[in-house]
């Protein structure tokens, strides 16, 4: 009954938000822990400041992004009803059982923070809502299905492992310059996507400073995209039809936020992730290293973990495992062959762009590639469930592999693109909503198909943003006069501001 109240209540907390963010100012001045902590809208996109001890920075987190935090788990908990038939109960109990003993203590003090500043906005969540949160992915999707085999569950979901996003990364001959460029764009439901428009930048009081997308509440980007001040440069998709769980290994949204924070190399990064492995969220990692120029791709396998390296190259992602003892030994029902496959015809795609355009890819060609819609199964140019800007709510066939039926409400929801110049300057560009510019509308959408009624109270219109620029340290005061050059030169997204607690 709790739960369900909580998530009633939050909606009017999300409509009431622009009002509540002002009087943080005056909290600001009361609570220690919110020292230096500030957030903005642009573009689309919440750009939101976090510094200092871990109970500081979770405490801002969940105080800057309380509304929006319960908004964000009311998500989860309604699609994970309906993919797994646990309530949410189950996943919290799951988190304080299976999660909470292998998380470090650093990242258990942020996460009571960030229960602890959410509460203070009169949020009603605790910590164990926090990290179910977190791990959503990972319980819902790896260790449900785990659990069903291990219990020889009667009538259980057929679950598969996810499929989300494009990408890739490139350096020497196949770019300008020769330097490092990434890109990435998230695929997952709209109703995820239209909240998975947070900028975080986040200044700890130990390992580097992290700019990455994510989340309300989550410490970790979640679909993967950051760079550090190091030099290292991170992205990833997920690896279509993995099966595999560890229930004492470390959850993976810890391993991934204490890889980007921690790392200084490219080795720091993947022996980070493969330490404590618990097969949750399995993904193919691509990594970049400024300072040296090198690229690799981790596959990051429960029993296997292969990783490739390159100076001189290019690494493309698109949920596709590449490795053969991968394939053999930890999926299910993913094929190579299958050219019509959505994994497969982005692969394709990805290596005619990099082949056409080797030695002059840069930022503003890979905006391009993540909005591309050139479906190589039947060569014609269709936003739908295979094309590097997926449109799955388009298409008649749905993506069977993920358990997304026809015409389902998914696809890319934003994109994200660096390069080792603005790396350096701890910049990313990053579009909220399609990477291509087009709108979905949730009205219209619901009334066409009424099957998917059940995600009524969670799906809404995503919006697509400009394509926009945000760096470390970036302030309302700065990126309005930013905007405001833009505007001028015809670019990148207005400012929404008067939202900070009192930074300015």
């Amino acid at each position: 009954m709790r739960v369900a109240l909580r998530h009633l209540m939050g909606a009017a907390w999300v409509l009431a938000g622009s009002m509540v963010w002002g009087q943080a100012g005056g909290a600001h001045g009361q609570d220690p822990r919110l020292a230096g902590a500030y957030s903005f809208q642009r573009g689309g996109w919440t750009y939101v400041h976090l510094q200092g001890s871990p109970e500081q920075v979770g405490f801002q987190h969940g105080y800057l992004l309380g509304p929006e935090i319960a908004d964000a788990i009311h998500v989860f908990e309604v699609e994970d009803l309906h993919s797994t038939h646990r309530d949410w109960q189950f996943f919290r109990d799951a988190a304080k059982n299976m999660f909470w003993p292998h998380i470090d203590a650093e990242y258990r003090a942020e996460l009571k923070g960030i229960a602890e500043g959410a509460q203070a906005r009169g949020v009603h969540v605790d910590v164990w809502d926090i990290v179910a949160e977190n791990g959503t992915m990972e319980l819902s999707e790896y260790y449900v299905p785990w659990l069903n085999k291990k219990q020889h569950a009667e009538n259980a979901p057929v679950i598969h492992a996810p499929g989300r996003c494009s990408a890739f990364i490139a350096t020497g001959s196949y770019t300008k310059g020769g330097q490092i460029v990434i890109a990435h764009n998230n695929w997952s439901s709209y109703a995820e996507g239209s909240r998975w428009t947070i900028m975080f930048d986040i200044e700890p009081a130990e390992g580097h400073r992290i700019l990455q997308d994510g989340v309300p509440g989550m410490i970790t980007s979640n679909d993967d995209f950051g760079i550090n001040d190091a030099g290292i440069m991170v992205t990833e998709t997920t690896m279509s039809g993995f099966e595999g769980w560890n229930p004492n290994g470390v959850p993976e949204f810890v391993r991934s936020r204490r890889a980007l924070q921690y790392a200084s190399s490219i080795d720091e990064y993947v022996a980070s992730m493969i330490r404590g492995d618990n097969g949750g969220y399995a993904n193919d990692w691509l990594i970049g290293d400024r300072k040296t120029g090198e690229i690799a791709y981790l596959e990051l396998g429960l029993r296997h973990t292969p990783v490739w390296r390159k100076k001189d190259g290019y690494f493309a992602s698109s949920n596709f495992p590449r490795d053969p003892a991968v394939i053999k030994d930890e999926t299910e029902g993913y094929s190579s062959k299958d050219l019509a496959s959505s994994p497969n015809a982005r692969r394709i795609r990805w290596d005619e762009l990099m082949k056409e355009y080797k030695g002059r890819i840069d930022v503003e060609l890979a905006e391009q590639f993540l909005a591309d819609h050139e479906d190589t199964w039947t060569h014609q140019v269709n936003a739908d469930q295979r094309t590097l800007c997926g449109h799955v709510d388009t298409a008649r066939a749905g993506v069977p592999i993920w358990d997304w039926g026809p015409y389902y409400p998914g696809g890319a929801v934003q994109g994200k693109v660096t390069d080792s110049e603005l790396a350096a300057h701890m910049t990313i560009v990053a579009r909220a909503g399609h990477p291509c510019g087009e709108d979905f509308l949730a009205k219209p959408f619901l009334a066409a198909h009424p099957e998917y009624s059940w995600q009524a109270p969670i799906l809404r219109d995503m919006k697509s943003g400009p394509w926009t620029k945000f760096f470390s340290g970036e302030t309302a005061q700065r990126a309005s006069m930013a905007a405001a050059e833009q505007g001028r030169q015809g670019g990148r997204g207005s400012i929404r501001t008067g939202v900070l607690p009192g930074e300015e």
